[in-house]
């Protein structure tokens, strides 16, 4: 078998995922003014022929989709490759942009005969820089072009918070960009040293070469830690709250749903697929304590908000504690020789719900607001009434996180749940359902206050428009309709990962 994977007929399907958003935001800023906005659904809607495209590919061929950039093949040359987590998370990357373009359209439009403000061009700009930056993290095959990626998230991402320019946001910006330079930084590092030891930075390389070694468990180490700060996973979350507190809905969709999912996947991408052969059981439970640490920590935070939003912040610092309890399952089941795909597909499952339901959640918060003038949790009465579609959304979204069924939260957590019994790890049981109970508390809370008949004679402070409530609603309906896959007759995030399997990468 060669050592690494050859090109593959649709593999330069890839490097137009990548290249197209960056090529509409390019053109955006030339032509500037209201003209981003087209430009930037003209890119949406190509973007939605050519994810079907590699869809489609993925399916026909049932194996991974490969370029060699220059026709080189690695270690000389960098490879692009695309299994099936890795177009499964692309494909949620565009339901979740178009969700939100949608959304943006009554936020960041310009009608005709209004001035252009600097805020709705800047928006549609890094809305096209968000999706391609995380499309070249979902198909990077090397460590370094995986940094590049993250890099390019990092500074599309910092600006979102702090659209409209005001003091406290740019303090909130500057708190996340430091905490992101600094990840950036101990990410390097890592990379440096697995060069240095290995000589090549391919994932498929590293896989077959790396070695239970002190400089590869530092490597490790480093790596994880500044991945762990981009994540926001507690306790390096501090970031998160402040910078989604004075971000526009449409600006914190993008951060919760999106940005934070691109360093989310490149743990999994070093855990599951390069160091796997050498991390330890005891090391994934360390992670995993982070996580369960996160889920406890961020629920009872949030139910102690007085602000909707900030609810809806501390509560995505909880589900992201979700995300890595899927670490030590698949090195329990891995050290007892058992199949531990069904739990990277959790893990995955886990992943795309949340970001459909939190970018509900943070856009139907906005529709509140400009609905009601505030987002205050205790005086939400009136709002289900005036924002029927927008409550409905919010509940659906809120059964997701939960995890109750037929939702996508509860067919991952039905997954997790049977590795944790799977291993005999019994406390990962015990922390997802006392998850689940505290989330159930505040999705409670609110959809209670929301539903209460308004004071009389009340009228709302504006009318949000009902594409706009649309958008809420598919988005929520994608994420509680997310468990269909199970009918799937294939495991689709499977697909192509036989090659790194056969090679030693798990």
């Amino acid at each position: 078998m060669p050592a690494v994977d050859p090109a593959t007929p649709g593999g330069l399907l890839l490097v137009l995922a990548v290249l197209l958003p960056f090529i509409g935001m390019m053109l955006g800023f030339v032509l500037g003014g209201r003209r981003a906005q087209q430009v930037a659904w003209a890119t949406i809607v190509l973007g939605i022929v050519l994810m079907a495209a590699i869809a489609h590919r993925l399916w026909v061929s049932g194996d991974a989709l490969v370029y060699l950039l220059g026709g080189w093949a690695p270690p000389l040359g960098v490879s692009l490759r695309a299994d099936g987590l890795a177009v499964c998370m692309m494909v949620a990357v565009m339901v979740v942009v178009v969700g939100i373009g949608v959304y943006a359209n009554g936020d960041f439009g310009t009608p005709a005969g209004v001035r252009e403000k600097r805020s709705a061009l800047t928006f549609w700009l890094l809305l096209l820089a968000v999706w391609g930056s995380l499309n070249l993290v979902f198909v990077s095959g090397d460590v370094f072009t995986l940094y590049v990626a993250l890099e390019l998230l990092t500074f599309a991402g910092v600006p979102l918070v702090s659209l409209d320019g005001r003091g406290e946001t740019l303090q909130a910006a500057l708190r996340y960009l430091i905490y992101a330079l600094v990840g950036s930084m101990f990410y390097l590092l890592g990379g440096f040293l697995l060069y240095g030891a290995y000589g090549t930075l391919d994932i498929a390389l590293l896989g077959q070469r790396i070695g239970a070694e002190p400089v590869t468990w530092i490597a490790a180490a480093s790596m994880t830690v500044g991945l762990l700060a981009k994540t926001a996973l507690f306790p390096l979350h501090l970031w998160l709250p402040p910078a989604h507190a004075g971000a526009p809905a449409a600006a914190s969709a993008l951060l919760s749903a999106l940005v934070i999912k691109g360093a989310w996947f490149l743990v999994v991408r070093l855990w599951v697929d390069v160091f796997a052969g050498v991390i330890t059981l005891p090391s994934a439970q360390v992670l995993a304590a982070l996580g369960a640490s996160a889920i406890l920590v961020g629920n009872v935070v949030a139910l102690r908000q007085a602000r909707l939003k900030l609810l809806i912040a501390y509560s995505t610092v909880a589900q992201i504690g979700y995300l890595f309890l899927m670490f030590p399952l698949v090195a329990g089941l891995d050290a007892a020789q058992l199949d531990s795909s069904f739990a990277v597909t959790g893990g995955l499952l886990q992943a795309i719900s949340h970001a459909t339901a939190k970018a509900a959640m943070f856009m139907a918060a906005g529709l509140i607001y400009t609905t009601l003038g505030h987002d205050r949790v205790a005086d939400l009465r009136g709002a289900g009434r005036a924002l029927p579609m927008t409550m409905t959304a919010f509940a659906l979204a809120g059964v997701s996180l939960i995890g109750l069924p037929p939702s996508g939260g509860f067919l991952a957590k039905w997954m997790l749940l049977s590795a944790a019994i799977a291993t005999a790890q019994w406390w990962w049981v015990l922390v997802m359902m006392a998850g689940g109970l505290l989330t159930s508390a505040y999705v409670f809370m609110v959809m209670v206050r929301a539903m209460a008949p308004a004071a009389l004679g009340w009228v709302p402070k504006a009318r949000v428009p009902g594409y706009q409530q649309g958008a809420v609603l598919a988005l929520a309906l994608c994420s509680f309709l997310l468990g269909a896959v199970a009918l799937l007759p294939v495991d689709v995030a499977q697909i192509g990962r036989t090659g790194l399997l056969a090679m030693g990468v798990r």
